[in-house]
């Protein structure tokens, strides 16, 4: 039997008009420092933003979202944040922020794969 790790996971969201506070759920980042591992993963539906904002500028959204991508990862296209450490991007990503791209607070949970959980959490939430 696999040992069950504790890791923290958020969800990421896109909320085209902020001062409307709508939001469509776009991705699941999750992180455990002992192992570390930071991962996410991202699909923005442009149908259901649209939806929420006709105006809406998919082009720009879409480049955000890979930056956060580039930052989880710890790319080096990714500026000075991506070369942080493991713990302090998952903070930083996960910051309370009045913007477009913002992530629910972070919950915790157990789990012995964390690349199946990161799929599990992305399907329950996202898809």
């Amino acid at each position: 039997m696999q040992e069950q790790h504790l890791y923290e996971y958020a969800i990421i969201r896109v909320v085209p008009r902020v001062e409307r506070e709508e939001f469509i759920n776009v991705g699941v980042v999750i992180c455990h420092w002992k192992r570390n591992f930071l991962g996410c993963k991202i699909h923005l539906n442009t149908q259901k933003l649209l939806m929420l904002d006709p105006q809406a500028d998919v082009e720009m959204i879409a480049l955000n979202l890979a930056s956060f991508e580039k930052i989880c990862q710890g790319s080096t296209t990714g500026g000075n944040i991506a070369a942080m450490d493991l713990a302090s991007r998952f903070r930083w990503l996960t910051a309370v922020r009045s913007s477009i791209i913002q992530t629910s607070r972070p919950h915790a949970g157990h789990a012995d794969d964390l690349e199946k959980m990161l799929e599990r959490l992305f399907e329950e939430n996202v898809v």
